[in-house]
C-alpha cells in the first residue's frame, strides 16, 4: 500500500498544481522559514530557543486543512495520535497510548490562550469541541510534561489555542459544503478595538443517525489604560449531536454496507460551554493578571452501558491567573505567578427504563437515579521559573510548581450500593456505589530542569528533565461500583527525561526528540470494577519532524514517531500477566508527509498518513493492522478577494477504522472511517 500510495501521489499531484500554474503568477521568491513564537510560559518567546518539544499549526496550515474534526489538524504533528470517535468526539494521545476511561482526559491539558478549558478534576475526553479551533490563529502543542505555568493534567502534553486576531477593519467569510450533507459558514471580522468569529456547522453524518449541529462564537475587545493593555475574551459553543456506536465483529469496518449502519440510533450528546476572561498586561512592570469565569453543561445517553442511563453534568468556575516577569540582568529572566480557582461541579446519572438482559442485570441495575452529587473544588498553584544565560552558548532553565487541590464532595442520594430510595438490590447489591460525603486534598510538587546549548546559529541541542502530575478526577473518586465504598486514590505522577536537537537554516528545519518517561499511581478500573491508583507504565520513543522548501514554490513537510508504551506492573486490569506488554491502542509507529506547492495565495498539498499496527487489549491477543491514507487539498485564489478550495480526503477510498477496540463482552469492535469524500469551499476576504 505504501508504494502504491506514493506512486499515485506522484501521478496525481501535478494535476491541480498545473491549474495553479496557469492561474497564479509565479512571483514568490524563496523565503526563509519563519521562526514561530509560542506562549509556553504565557509570554511570547521564539520556539527555537526553548528547551521543549513544541510544534505549531499556523494560520495557513489551519486554513488549508479546514478541519471538520480537530483530529485532521492535530495528527499532522509528531507524537500526536488522536482517534476520532463519533461526531465531534475523540480520544487523545500525546506521547502516550490513546487514553480511555473516565479520567483519561486528565493526561492532556487543553487550553485557550493558556486558560484551561475546564477546571481541575472536571475534564472531559471530548473537551476540545468546546474550543473554537476553527477560528484559532494557531494551535500550539507541547509534548511531554508542561512548564511550571501549567498544573494538573499537563502530564503527557498541552494543547493551547492562540486566539483569532484579524487585521483591523477586515472581514472574512467562507462557506464549505461536502459529502453526507456537510455544510459550514465561517465569519471573522475586526472593527476598531473589537474582533470576533462565528462558525456554524452541521452534517447528516456518514453513518445512520450520526449527524450534528454545532455553533461557536468568539469575541475579543482590546483597549489600553495608561501602559496597561487590556483584552477581554468571550467564547461560547453549543453542540447537538447524534452518536453512532461501535460495529462489532472481526473486520466489520471493511463491510461497506455495515459501515454505514448505527447500532445505537438512540444515542445523543448535547453540550454547551461559555468562557469569559480579561487579560491585563503591563509590559513595563512585567506583571500579568487574568480573572476568568467558565460554565459548561452536558447531557448524553450512555449507550455503551447496560440500561443506557442518561448523564447530566456541568460546572461553574471562576479564578485568576497571575504572573510577573522580570529580568534583573541581561542574562537572566525570572517568572513568578499564582493561579487560583474555585469550581462548583455537579453530576447526575439516571435511567428511565428497565435494564434489558439477564435477571442479574435487571436486579442490579434498576431504573431511577444512580448518582447525584456535587463537588466544590478549590485550587491554589504558585509557580516559579528562572532562565539563566550562563555563557554565549549555554542557557539553563529551572522551574517548579506547587499545587493544592481540595474537593468537598456532597452526595444527594443514600450512600452505598442501594436504589435511590435506599432499598437493596438483589444479588448482593446494586452495581453503582455512592460514597459518603467527604473532603479530599491532593498536594503535588512539580520540579523542572532544562539546558540548551547552541552549537552554532543553525544547530542547537537541549535536555529537559521534568515532572508532571494530575489530581484524580471527581468521576474517579465519587462514581464507584460494586463493593467499593471509597476510592483511596493518589495523584498520578510522571517523570520525564528528553534530549532534543534542532537544525534551522534558510528554507530548512529539522527537529528530533528522544524521550523516556515513567508513570506511577496510574488510575484505572481493575478486573473487580474497583477504581484504584495501582498502575505503573513506561513510555519511550523518538519523534522527528522537518520542513524543507526545496524550490521557489515547492516544499516538503514530514512528521514521524516511533514509541513503545508498556505496562511496568500487573495492576489488576486482567487475570493474566501483562507486565511488559504494550498498552492497548498504542501504535509503535505513525507518520504523515505532505508535498506542498505554493503560488502566491494559491496552494495545493498531497498528504500521506500512516497508522501502524496496535494491540486492542492489555493481553496483546487482539490487534488492528493499521492503515495508510492519502488526502488532497487545494486553495485557488481566482480574485484578489476571492479563493476557492477543494479537499478530497481518503483519495484511494481505503477501508479503515478511525478506532479499533476489543471488549471481552462483544469481541472486536470498530468505529469505521469514511470512504473517499469531497468538500468544496468559497471564501471572501476584505
Amino acid at each position: 500500500m505504501q508504494k502504491a500510495g506514493l506512486f499515485v501521489a506522484l501521478v496525481l499531484l501535478p494535476i491541480p498544481l498545473s491549474v495553479f500554474a496557469l492561474e497564479a503568477e509565479n512571483d514568490l521568491a524563496a523565503q526563509p522559514i519563519q521562526e514561530m513564537t509560542v506562549t509556553a510560559f504565557r509570554v511570547p518567546q521564539p520556539a527555537t530557543k526553548l528547551p521543549l518539544s513544541l510544534a505549531q499549526l499556523d494560520s495557513k496550515t489551519l486554513e488549508n486543512t479546514a478541519h471538520l474534526h480537530i483530529q485532521e489538524s492535530l495528527n499532522r504533528l509528531p507524537g500526536v495520535n488522536f482517534h476520532r470517535n463519533s461526531g465531534q468526539e475523540y480520544l487523545a494521545a500525546i506521547r502516550s497510548p490513546v487514553f480511555t476511561g473516565p479520567g483519561s482526559c486528565g493526561s492532556v491539558l487543553s487550553a485557550e490562550e493558556g486558560l484551561p478549558l475546564r477546571p481541575v478534576g472536571f475534564c472531559n475526553v471530548n473537551e476540545l469541541f468546546e474550543a473554537h479551533t476553527e477560528a484559532a490563529a494557531a494551535i500550539e502543542v507541547l509534548r511531554g510534561p508542561g512548564t511550571a505555568v501549567f498544573g494538573s493534567n499537563a502530564m503527557h502534553g498541552v494543547i493551547n489555542l492562540r486566539d483569532l486576531t484579524p487585521t483591523p477593519n477586515s472581514l472574512r467569510a467562507s462557506i464549505d459544503a461536502g459529502a453526507y450533507g456537510f455544510r459550514r459558514l465561517k465569519l471573522a471580522a475586526a472593527k476598531g478595538q473589537l474582533s470576533g468569529a462565528l462558525t456554524l456547522g452541521s452534517t447528516d453524518g456518514y453513518r445512520t443517525d450520526s449527524g450534528y449541529h454545532q455553533q461557536k462564537l468568539s469575541l475579543n475587545h482590546r483597549t489600553k489604560s495608561g501602559n496597561t493593555q487590556i483584552k477581554t475574551s468571550l467564547t461560547a459553543t453549543h453542540l447537538d449531536q447524534q452518536t453512532a456506536g461501535f460495529l462489532t465483529g472481526t473486520n466489520a469496518y471493511k463491510n461497506k454496507k455495515l459501515a454505514r449502519t448505527n447500532p445505537n440510533p438512540e444515542a445523543f450528546r448535547k453540550a454547551t460551554a461559555l468562557r469569559l476572561s480579561t487579560l491585563l498586561e503591563n509590559p513595563d512592570s512585567g506583571w500579568q493578571l487574568r480573572p476568568f469565569a467558565r460554565f459548561s453543561s452536558m447531557r448524553f445517553l450512555q449507550h455503551f452501558l447496560p440500561g443506557q442511563p442518561h448523564e447530566e453534568n456541568g460546572h461553574y468556575s471562576l479564578g485568576i491567573m497571575s504572573g510577573w516577569t522580570r529580568s534583573p540582568t541581561e542574562n537572566m529572566q525570572i517568572i513568578l505567578g499564582l493561579d487560583l480557582e474555585y469550581a462548583d461541579i455537579w453530576l447526575k446519572q439516571f435511567q428511565d427504563n428497565l435494564t434489558q438482559g439477564s435477571p442479574f442485570l435487571q436486579a442490579t441495575i434498576p431504573p431511577g437515579q444512580h448518582y447525584n452529587y456535587r463537588v466544590h473544588s478549590t485550587v491554589a498553584g504558585p509557580y516559579a521559573h528562572l532562565d539563566w544565560q550562563l555563557a554565549d552558548k549555554w542557557q539553563l532553565g529551572i522551574g517548579a510548581r506547587l499545587e493544592r487541590v481540595e474537593y468537598r464532595y456532597r452526595n444527594h442520594l443514600p450512600s452505598g450500593r442501594t436504589r435511590a430510595d435506599g432499598t437493596a438490590c438483589g444479588f448482593s447489591g446494586c452495581r453503582y456505589s455512592r460514597p459518603a460525603d467527604s473532603q479530599d486534598i491532593f498536594t503535588n510538587f512539580s520540579p523542572k530542569l532544562s539546558a540548551h546549548y547552541a552549537w552554532s546559529k543553525n544547530l542547537s541541542t537541549y535536555m529537559n528533565i521534568s515532572n508532571g502530575f494530575r489530581a484524580p478526577q471527581t468521576t474517579e473518586l465519587y462514581r464507584l461500583q460494586r463493593d467499593q465504598v471509597i476510592a483511596d486514590l493518589q495523584s498520578e505522577e510522571l517523570n520525564s527525561i528528553e534530549l532534543g536537537s534542532r537544525y534551522i537554516k534558510e528554507n530548512l528545519i529539522l527537529e528530533a526528540a528522544l524521550f523516556r518517561m515513567k508513570k506511577k499511581n496510574v488510575i484505572l478500573r481493575d478486573a473487580n470494577f474497583f477504581t484504584v491508583s495501582a498502575g505503573k507504565t513506561e513510555h519511550q520513543g523518538l519523534e522527528l519532524q522537518g520542513q524543507w522548501t526545496f524550490a521557489t514554490d515547492w516544499s516538503l513537510e514530514a512528521a514521524a514517531t516511533y514509541a513503545r508504551h508498556r505496562y511496568r506492573n500487573n495492576p489488576g486490569l486482567s487475570r493474566n500477566k501483562i507486565i511488559g506488554n504494550d498498552i492497548d491502542t498504542a501504535p509503535r509507529h505513525f507518520a504523515s508527509t505532505r508535498l506542498i506547492r505554493q503560488l502566491g495565495q494559491s496552494r495545493a498539498e498531497l498528504e500521506w498518513q500512516h497508522m501502524g499496527r496496535y494491540y486492542t487489549d492489555p493481553e496483546n491477543q487482539h490487534s488492528y493492522p493499521g492503515h495508510n491514507l492519502l488526502h488532497l487539498r487545494t486553495i485557488w485564489q481566482w480574485h484578489k478577494n476571492w479563493t476557492a478550495s477543494l479537499r478530497l480526503n481518503n483519495l484511494l477510498n481505503q477501508h479503515y477504522a478511525e478506532r479499533a477496540d476489543f471488549s471481552p463482552f462483544t469481541g472486536n469492535r470498530y468505529l469505521p472511517g469514511q470512504p473517499r469524500r469531497l468538500h468544496l469551499g468559497v471564501a471572501y476576504r476584505l
